[in-house]
């Protein structure tokens, strides 16, 4: 790899002027992502909530922050795509692996991967936000949808 060492580091404070793809959506910017209101969070499960953020259909992902204030098994689930995991509070890991998501941490989910998400009895409350591609299938422990 070679750098090109006349190039200097551009500080002008001057907005880029060039044309921005003619089909490109408006930038998503969502202030609060927990907010107090109740309204704006969906009911998965007892003790399980989702804040649903972007759907991104064009691409098929879409991205959520889960919010738990229970311990034990949240759901056992397959991915089609990745997914990306960011660990706000609490913790959680897969009963299919030995590693555990904690708070200020980053997960990484490769498509296909079937695994059971548990929150451990001493955090009964964690707030995660995925970024999800693909479909999402819940199944059973023998592999039925």
């Amino acid at each position: 790899m070679t750098v090109d060492r006349a190039r200097t580091r551009d500080t002008s404070p001057t907005p880029y002027r060039g044309a921005q793809p003619a089909d490109m959506r408006d930038d998503l910017v969502i202030a609060d992502l927990l907010p107090e209101d109740e309204r704006l969070w969906v009911a998965l499960d007892e003790g399980v909530w989702s804040r649903p953020l972007l759907f991104d259909v064009t691409h098929g992902a879409y991205a959520h922050v889960m919010r738990v204030t229970r311990a034990g098994i949240v759901a056992r689930h397959r991915h089609t795509g990745p997914v990306l995991a960011f660990v706000q509070r609490g913790r959680w890991h897969y009963l299919e692996h030995d590693w555990e998501a904690i708070a200020g941490g980053f997960a990484f989910e490769p498509p296909g991967e079937t695994h059971t998400l548990v929150i451990p009895k001493e955090y009964d409350k964690m707030i995660t936000t995925f970024h999800i591609h693909g479909a999402l299938i819940y199944i059973d422990p023998n592999n039925i949808p």
